[in-house]
């Protein structure tokens, strides 16, 4: 099962899992044969998440913060406040303070992003290529 992350595109990972899908079924051992079901079961995911080369670090990392903020908002009188301070802890966004000047932030984080989308457009095209 490795090897189907480790394949370079979502045709080679497609075609992965079959032979070991059902080397898997066939074994009297629980815990592979459970394996086996719940791979079957989420297959088309598995292919999405090498297609897309993504994996589920950033959905962690905001649970986290979720259960770390509402441990947090524990005292609030109402459910709008934390909600409010959920939102501006998940979001990329840094609001100005009024005594701030972001000009040069904002610029940075513009050229990070711009930097970022290239060296994904990079990779997708080499993807394309099969290199």
């Amino acid at each position: 099962m490795r090897a189907v992350f480790r394949a370079g595109t979502a045709v080679e990972a497609e075609a992965m899992p079959d032979g070991w899908l059902h080397r898997a079924a066939y074994r009297e051992i629980g815990p592979v044969v459970a394996v086996e079901k719940k791979v079957g079961r989420r297959r088309a995911d598995v292919v999405a998440a090498v297609a897309l080369g993504i994996g589920n670090g950033r959905v962690e990392s905001i649970n986290n913060k979720i259960k770390v903020t509402a441990r947090m908002g524990y005292g609030f009188r109402n459910a709008g406040n934390l909600v409010a301070l959920l939102m501006l802890r998940c979001s990329d966004g840094h609001p100005a303070l009024p005594w701030e000047d972001r000009g040069e932030e904002r610029r940075k984080v513009d050229e990070r992003r711009r930097r970022d989308r290239e060296r994904d457009r990079k990779r997708r095209r080499k993807v394309a290529r099969g290199n």
